[in-house]
């Protein structure tokens, strides 16, 4: 973007700290952010501030650095506070290692002009200057920062025009896309940051993969599935305010209890539970268009041939080369590619529900107050399609994030048997037993792809560790005769998988 150049009235110092939280909220590593003005003009006040948002904690102890020079705070964001008052000369910037922080954190400097213009290019200016009884901050720059600033900002008034004036705002979670959420006030309201995402590169038929896989692009696909969620008597999450065109919700937090113990594993009350909502809800069929407040009507896509077949087709451009260290043949893809358009062909015939597409531990609230159903509270869930039913029983019974034991996986298929026969006498258990083993196999070589592809493409190697676990899970789907021609790939294939 341009030069950006803004004057913010701050009145007090609670306005100062409220700026700081929208500043802090917009930082992230790479970020030098310069600090100027004179002694009492709020610098010191405005730098604390940040470092605490960050941290999560008012009371976090933020020395001066003015004798140290720099001082460095390993948070969310890793921050390093300098203070340039008593540097002997600009070289001793060097010394001090700002490039350095940069590479994994932030910066907050003070008093830049004694580093006599050899601070980065893209450094934020901040300027503070006494006006009245309060002070005004200018803030200056370009580049990545002044953007997600300008987008903390506007969710700062969202806020305000919906009754939260001067509410606290901490950083809740962020996920591999741009949206992310924070906790609001005194907890009970979630605010939802989700821009409109754009379009990336064309993969196939002049479209990028989010088209075809069917991905929510803005916020309506969760207002119309909470709205279908709530209508249907589950425990999704009021909205009490919503900037649909801008990506900004207000919703309500379920609470923060999951269905996992202290080890991080599965505590099985809880499991049964939400198989049992997963029963009832895929009783209730395929739904029709939702009306959004707008009036504006919802169609939830369908979980087609395209969007099964792209999600698949990611463990051949990225698991596969990672496990055999070798660029895969097109001859191994295209006969890979033909075995999963058959097993498509068999789910033509599987009953069809609200797919909610990542039902599993970290989107499972776990509700103790409630009761029945209303234990399991519901997030995540724009992603949404209309598909086979067993896609979301698979999602919950292979946790591709924890381990669900051997024991406990049969007994949530025997339950979730139980419970659909209970409300539909024709209900076929061996159909089932058939559609889930493919969309279970499907969902492994989609989750094996990325997780592979959040190491090599985007650095997060963090994904790699549940690599085994996933593996073991498809080779458990491979042990259905109808995923036999699956399997004899996989072994020619020599994917370590098959003998997990």
């Amino acid at each position: 973007m341009s030069d950006y150049a803004s004057v913010i009235h701050l009145e007090n110092e609670a306005a100062t700290l409220l700026l700081a939280e929208d500043i802090a909220l917009a930082l992230a590593a790479g970020d030098c952010l310069t600090l100027s003005g004179d002694l009492g003009a709020g610098k010191s006040t405005l730098a604390r501030g940040i470092i605490r948002s960050i941290a999560g904690d008012d009371r976090l102890e933020v020395p001066s650095p003015t004798f140290t020079l720099v001082q460095s705070y390993d948070l969310r964001v890793p921050v390093s506070h300098f203070d340039l008052y008593r540097l002997g000369s600009a070289d001793e910037l060097d010394e001090l290692g700002l490039d350095e922080f940069l590479e994994s954190g932030a910066a907050l400097v003070e008093w830049p002009e004694r580093a006599d213009g050899t601070l980065p290019g893209d450094a934020v200016s901040l300027v503070l200057t006494g006006s009245g009884a309060g002070r005004d901050l200018e803030i200056s720059g370009a580049g990545p920062f002044v953007d997600r600033f300008l987008r903390s900002r506007a969710a700062r008034a969202f806020l305000e025009e919906n009754g939260h004036s001067g509410a606290r705002r901490r950083f809740l979670q962020g996920d591999a896309s741009s949206r992310s959420y924070e906790r609001i006030g005194d907890g009970g309201l979630i605010l939802m940051n989700a821009p409109r995402k754009p379009d990336g590169p064309p993969v196939r038929d002049g479209l990028p993969y989010s088209r075809i896989a069917h991905l929510a692009e803005d916020v309506k696909p969760f207002v119309a599935i909470d709205r279908l969620l709530r209508g249907w008597g589950f425990a999704a999450p009021r909205i009490p305010a919503a900037a649909m065109d801008d990506g900004f919700l207000l919703v309500e937090n379920l609470g923060s209890g999951t269905p996992l113990d202290d080890n991080r594993d599965p505590i099985p009350e809880r499991y049964v539970a939400a198989i049992d909502f997963l029963a009832a809800l895929h009783a209730k069929g395929v739904p029709g268009p939702i009306t959004l407040p707008d009036e504006e009507s919802y169609e939830v896509p369908p979980y087609d041939r395209r969007a099964l077949g792209i999600e698949v087709e990611l463990l051949t451009d990225w698991y596969l080369p990672y496990k055999t260290g070798e660029d895969v043949d097109g001859k191994v893809r295209d006969d890979y590619i033909a075995r999963w358009q058959g097993l498509f062909d068999e789910l033509k015939k599987a009953p069809k529900a609200l797919v909610l597409r990542d039902f599993h531990s970290p989107n499972i609230i776990w509700r103790p107050d409630e009761s029945g159903l209303d234990r399991v509270g519901l997030i995540d869930f724009q992603d949404a399609l209309i598909g086979p039913a067993t896609y979301d029983v698979a999602s919950l019974v292979q946790d591709a994030r924890v381990t669900v034991p051997d024991t406990l996986a049969k007994m949530l298929l025997a339950r979730y048997e139980e419970r659909r026969l209970m409300a539909d006498a024709g209900f076929d258990p061996d159909a089932f037993r058939r559609y889930y083993a493919i969309m279970a196999a499907q969902r492994a070589a989609k989750i094996l792809g990325i997780f592979v592809r959040l190491d090599r493409r985007d650095g997060k190697p963090a994904y790699l560790k549940h690599l085994p676990r996933i593996e073991a899970y498809m080779a458990r789907s491979l042990e259905h005769p109808a995923l036999e021609p699956l399997r004899s790939w996989f072994a020619s294939a020599g994917i370590a998988a098959v003998d997990s």
